[in-house]
């Protein structure tokens, strides 16, 4: 059940984070951050109580933490591009 959940969070972290980029807002932005927490918390339990492999529970939470976490910083930029251009 905790693997369905952990999909569910990593999938909508993905795609809440590239309507960040586009549409940025500070509580996206904190939503977006959330979700990232919300997925390396679960994907850590997953890991341990599983006894799996761990180089390749790494690898590929390494590689969605980067994508993620590129994306709610690209955002993070693009908000504070918009509120100097604003002042």
């Amino acid at each position: 059940m905790i693997i369905v959940l952990h999909v569910t969070i990593a999938l909508a972290g993905i795609a809440f984070t590239t309507v960040t980029f586009f549409i940025p807002s500070v509580a996206k932005l904190r939503i977006a951050s959330g979700l990232l927490v919300a997925t390396l918390a679960s994907g850590t339990y997953l890991t341990w109580s599983s006894h799996s492999r761990l180089l390749e529970a790494c690898m590929m939470g390494l590689l969605y933490t980067a994508g993620v976490s590129y994306g709610i910083y690209a955002a993070q930029r693009k908000l504070t591009a918009v509120s100097v251009r604003e002042k």
